[in-house]
């Protein structure tokens, strides 16, 4: 990973846990600040450095100053058990994922129980991001694609590959499906 892709990357965490901390949805922050929601998402993900003017007016909508949010640093958490209830909901609709953890600031991966409900998948656009990850079903079927490679996998298959390949996931099958899956760096 470069040096700009980790800074990116911090600059984003960050960004997530502040607005977080003040429990403001990106959609909200976004009407609040003019600055479009996928803006914010890009940022928040690591994929995007943003302008000094478009921080600003994000930080604005956090009542944080520029000199504050640079400044701040959160405490990495200290947590090391999680009830089932207790991991938050960063996906919705669809494809439930669900967190362990509620921030990743100073953390080196991320892990998620992944819920696609029947017929859900990530987009019919692939996508990739800078990270190493890889999963098991525990329940139901999908169908991941990686590139020019597609695969079916079942209960107790698994996958790994390099996150900068394009890729997409998507539920097949009579039910849900069900995975466990790791991500490093914590980026998706």
């Amino acid at each position: 990973m470069t040096n700009s892709s980790k800074e990116e990357m911090e600059l984003g965490y960050r960004l997530r846990f502040l607005r977080e901390r003040v429990g403001m949805s990106q959609r909200a922050l976004a009407r609040n600040t003019g600055v479009p929601n996928s803006t914010i998402s890009l940022i928040e993900s690591g994929k995007m450095n943003p302008s000094v003017g478009a921080l600003r007016r994000i930080l604005d909508g956090l009542s944080v100053s520029l000199s504050e949010f640079f400044a701040y640093q959160p405490e990495a958490e200290k947590t090391i058990f999680y009830a089932a209830e207790d991991l938050p909901e960063i996906g919705k609709g669809g494809v439930s994922l669900k967190q362990v953890g509620t921030n990743l600031f100073g953390r080196a991966m991320m892990i998620l129980k992944e819920t696609y409900q029947v017929g859900a998948d990530t987009g019919r656009v692939l996508y990739g991001h800078e990270a190493e990850e890889g999963g098991i079903v525990i329940e139901g079927r999908v169908e991941i694609t990686v590139g020019e490679r597609r695969k079916i996998l079942g209960v107790g298959d698994a996958y790994y590959f390099d996150s900068r390949m394009p890729h997409r996931f998507r539920q097949v099958g009579p039910e849900k499906c069900v995975i466990v899956s790791a991500c490093t760096p914590p980026t998706f």
